[in-house]
């Protein structure tokens, strides 16, 4: 039996536009306008899941979708800098940006490591290859690029390589302990051509 997993990318948000590390806002009206111009568009799922921060529950319910809201599938915790730009914590403390951006294994904020998030979703993975039928998640960016590094065995280093534009699908399928990667899925209805 070969498992599906879509990850959905939240829509659009002030924070994102800004560069800012999540302060638990939710979408702008262009991106919940963006979300709902898509609802209907995603293929019917088992299983509907988000990320617990509220910019992904809204886009969830934008789609149409009622996600369940998935602990292990939070978004990276970037500890003292959550709520603040990239630029301002660059400035306040260039060197310890510098080894987050270099270092997978380093949390100069106090939070969490892009090496435990991706080893958290790893383990996610793992699990969520077991049960029967199409996975949706609607999930913040940081956990898709974690989730492709797990999937092909991608040393974490290049985990910053990976972009992650909002409101986009990247679907993992799977079986015998080895996942794959779908790319150049067509734009759904109402998406840009």
């Amino acid at each position: 039996m070969t498992s599906r997993v879509l990850l959905v990318s939240p829509a659009m948000s002030a924070s994102l536009r800004r560069a800012r590390f999540d302060d638990g806002g939710g979408l702008d009206e262009g991106g919940a306008a963006a979300a709902r111009s898509m609802a209907g568009a995603l293929p019917a799922a088992a299983r509907v899941l988000a990320s617990p921060s509220e910019r992904c529950r809204q886009t969830a319910a934008a789609l149409g979708l009622d996600g369940v809201p998935v602990p292990e599938l939070a978004g990276l915790d970037v500890g003292r800098w959550r709520g603040r730009t990239l630029e301002e914590v660059g400035a306040a403390e260039p060197e310890a940006v510098g080894r987050w951006l270099t270092d997978p294994g380093c949390a100069p904020h106090g939070g969490e490591s892009v090496r435990d998030l991706c080893g958290r979703v790893a383990r996610w993975l793992a699990d969520v290859r077991e049960p029967e039928g199409r996975t949706l998640a609607v999930v913040e960016p940081e956990v898709v690029r974690a989730a492709v590094v797990g999937a092909l065995d991608l040393p974490d280093v290049l985990f910053w390589r990976l972009d992650v534009p909002p409101l986009t699908v990247t679907e993992l399928s799977g079986r015998a302990g080895r996942w794959n990667l779908r790319l150049g899925r067509p734009p759904a209805a109402g998406e840009a051509g």
